[in-house]
Order: C-alpha cells, then structure tokens, then sequence
C-alpha cells in the first residue's frame, strides 16, 4: 500500500512538473515594449547591425546567423558585428558596437543576450526543477529562485533559454523595441536559438518595423 502511495504521489509529481514546464511549450514573445516616438519607423532595405551574447560562442554565431536570416527574410541588410568587446548588455550597446554600427552604415541595431531560463535536472534517482538559477531535487540551491525535486529515476539535465531582444536606433542611441522571447527546455540548444531568433524578429515585425 506504502509503495503504491509513493508511486502515486511521484505521478502526480511529475505530472504537476510537466504542467510547469508545458506552460512555456512554445516559444512566444513573453514581454515587449516600443518606443511610441518610433511608431511607423520602416527598417525595410536599410542595414541592420547585428549583436549576440550567449553563454559560449557557438551559441553566439548560431543566434547572429539565424538573426541574420531571419533579418533578410524580413527585407532589411544585416552586417554581423564580429570585433571584440561589442556588447548590447546593458542595454542599448556600448560606445563601440555603436560606433561599429556608424562605420559600417547602419541605421539600427539589433541585440540579443541569450541566458538559461530554466533548467530541469536529475540527479541519482530524483528529478529537480530549477527556475532563475535555482536547481531543487538533489543539487543546491543559488540565488533567488524556486525548486523541487521527486523520485523518478534515471540522470537527466536539459535547459531552456530565453533571449533578450534590443532593437536600438544608432543616430539616436535609442531604444526602439525590445522583447523577451522564451521557450521550452530541451536537450537541442540549436533548435532553441533557432526559435528564439525567429520569434523575437516576428516580434518586431509586429511591432511594425520591418
């Protein structure tokens, strides 16, 4: 009867994880704003300076590529910014990737900052999962976060990423838009990036720039 409660109370569990992790399942434009004063701005055929950060450089170049695709589909000319020490955090871009974006004849910037969102972890016979840098079920807790964790078995780690968009007019040194884009935990971190970047430049073209 004793086992039967346990493995009962595992399901339910791990059913309330997956609820968790199934209410980001797709990736979505989580918060956005515009600048009002840019309202009707058209960066169609104009170039577009492109910046990603990201936890490591394949990550980095995947997210400037995809942008840089997404980018051309969208009708405007994307220039990679590959210099050292060109950043967008914290926002809108440093002196240099401004003054790159100058030179190189753009009329805008876009930025993005890739980061973990959320990271499920298992560890011996227990599953935890881990918001805001928190891991629960068998690691140890940083930061301000939640976490819990249950038995199920196995050794399991995936994360989700989230990006952080910043589309920065480079005469003004502006904020125009930008977008908080998440997604679903998963062990295809390319896939990720790939959907991080396609629905954050979606973003801005809702938002009416391109």
């Amino acid at each position: 009867m004793e086992r039967q409660s346990r493995r009962l109370a595992a399901a339910l569990l791990i059913a309330s994880g997956a609820g968790l992790v199934s209410g980001c399942a797709t990736t979505q434009v989580a918060l956005q704003w515009s600048d009002p004063e840019f309202k009707g701005r058209s960066l169609r055929g104009e170039k577009i300076f492109v910046v990603c950060e990201a936890p490591d450089v394949a990550i980095r170049n995947t997210c400037q590529d995809d942008m840089a695709a997404r980018l051309r589909e969208a009708g405007a000319t994307p220039v990679i910014g590959s210099a050292p020490g060109l950043t967008v955090a914290p926002q809108p871009a440093n002196d240099a990737t401004l003054a790159a974006a100058r030179a190189a004849g753009a009329k805008a910037i876009l930025g993005s900052t890739i980061a973990r969102d959320v990271t499920v972890v298992g560890s011996g016979s227990s599953v935890g999962f881990g918001f805001g840098g928190v891991r629960g079920g068998g690691g140890t807790s940083r930061g301000a976060g939640v976490g819990f964790g249950f038995p199920v078995g196995g050794v399991q780690e995936s994360s989700s990423y989230q990006a952080s968009l910043v589309l920065t007019d480079v005469a003004s040194a502006r904020v125009m838009w930008s977008g908080t884009i998440t997604t679903l935990a998963s062990d295809d971190i390319a896939y990720q990036v790939h959907e991080l970047t396609r629905v954050g430049v979606e973003g801005a073209k809702e938002a009416g720039f391109f």
